[in-house]
């Protein structure tokens, strides 16, 4: 009995971290309009006239994100592709999103100017200054 119970018990914690990567990641919004694209989260702090915002993309270079303000929307698109390790390999877990992704952050309404973009340690951050 004692080897159904960690059974059931194991299922049950994968469908609540399926649940959860869902929830967190798989949020399609606006992106929808991309043809079905996932959202990184996203990290927001205010100080002054600058916005610091960091956006979790793991495994993504640089190369592979744009990043626009449009109007008073910031908006950061891109891809992230599978591990070459991945392809033709047997997957046993897959919780990292791939493919393409698209985050919009609405800012208050001002004009911004992009201060640093910089990719740290799985994170894009972006400084914006407020413009008045």
């Amino acid at each position: 009995m004692a080897g159904k119970s960690w059974m059931w018990t194991e299922a049950l914690e994968m469908l609540q971290s399926a649940e959860r990567l869902q929830r967190q990641f798989f949020q399609v919004g606006d992106a929808q309009r991309q043809g079905g694209c996932w959202e990184p989260p996203v990290d927001i702090y205010e100080k002054g006239d600058e916005f610091w915002i960091y956006v979790a993309l793991p495994g993504v270079a640089d190369h592979q994100i744009e990043v626009a303000v449009e109007g008073n929307t910031l908006v950061v698109r891109g891809e992230r592709r599978l591990a070459p390790a991945a392809r033709g390999a047997a997957i046993h877990r897959l919780e990292i999103p791939y493919g393409r992704f698209e985050r919009r952050v609405s800012l208050p309404p001002e004009r911004y100017q992009v201060l640093q973009r910089v990719l740290d340690g799985g994170c894009l951050v972006l400084g914006l200054r407020r413009l008045g």
